[in-house]
């Protein structure tokens, strides 16, 4: 029930306004007292409470002595209410877009919470209209692998570097083999996660295991570019190492102090 309290309360209800509407879909055609028994909202505000629903359009009142109350049926206000919000919608995007002076390409944007992060990230996916550049690891990958898809099926061009995903294939797909995934990890300090799309905008996140994680995002066009050679590069360095071998690579980095600070971030331990 309280599921069904939420949902409604996302839809503009009151909690109040709630427990009436529900309670008179099981018991319909009422007197005010007898659902205000029924629901335990208070006497005192439960005409109130009638007559917000009454102009919602979610009651009916019955002209009887004494007034009773009848629900529309959920059929019903659902698609009244679908058809509010769709046009309400339509109306401010329209004009809340004429009213936005241009945006400022400099602006940073913060992202503190996990879920926000990976809603930010199915944005740019889906707004993406000619190319996707990913670096992604496989615990993000299943948020994100079914809006990929559709650009594939689109025939928009996706690039992605997978860490700890060789299963997987997000369109013209690179895995990351020329490191174990936890050198990188623990460089990085966690998932570090890049999104960019039509060289014009980036995401740039970090994710823990429990699925928190920061980002920021920008249209700043040179965060854009150096977002974008960071993931070609990667591509890059792996089809060497598929030419030359993982074992070589390795050999040439872990006996190299420079390259051991650059590739772990600690200096070389003699």
């Amino acid at each position: 029930m309280d599921e069904l309290y939420n949902h409604l309360h996302n839809l503009g209800f009151s909690k109040y306004e709630c427990k009436t509407y529900i309670g008179l879909l099981k018991h319909s055609s009422v007197t005010g007292y007898e659902i205000s028994k029924k629901t335990g909202v208070p006497r005192s505000m439960i005409y109130e409470v009638l007559g917000k629903l009454i102009e919602k359009g979610a009651v009916y009142q019955i002209p009887s002595d004494p007034i009773k109350y009848t629900p529309v049926p959920a059929k019903d206000l659902m698609n009244r209410l679908r058809k509010h919000f769709a046009e309400s919608f339509d109306f401010l995007e329209e004009k809340l877009d004429e009213l936005e002076s241009e945006r400022d390409v400099d602006v940073i944007w913060h992202i503190r919470n996990g879920n926000h992060v990976y809603q930010e990230m199915t944005d740019m996916i889906q707004k993406t209209e000619k190319e996707l550049w990913l670096s992604i690891w496989e615990p993000q990958i299943l948020a994100i692998k079914g809006e990929v898809d559709k650009l594939v099926e689109k025939g928009i061009d996706v690039f992605s570097v997978l860490f700890g995903a060789s299963h997987i294939e997000l369109g013209t797909t690179f895995h990351h083999n020329y490191m174990a995934p936890e050198v990188v990890k623990q460089r990085m300090g966690g998932y570090l996660t890049i999104i960019t799309r039509d060289s014009k905008e980036v995401l740039i996140a970090n994710f823990t295991n429990d699925r928190s994680g920061w980002a920021v995002k920008t249209h700043d066009p040179a965060l854009v570019l150096v977002a974008e050679e960071y993931i070609k590069h990667d591509i890059v360095i792996e089809k060497i190492t598929e030419e030359f071998g993982q074992d070589r690579l390795d050999r040439l980095w872990r006996s190299n102090p420079d390259l051991v600070r650059v590739v772990t971030g600690k200096r070389f331990n003699t």
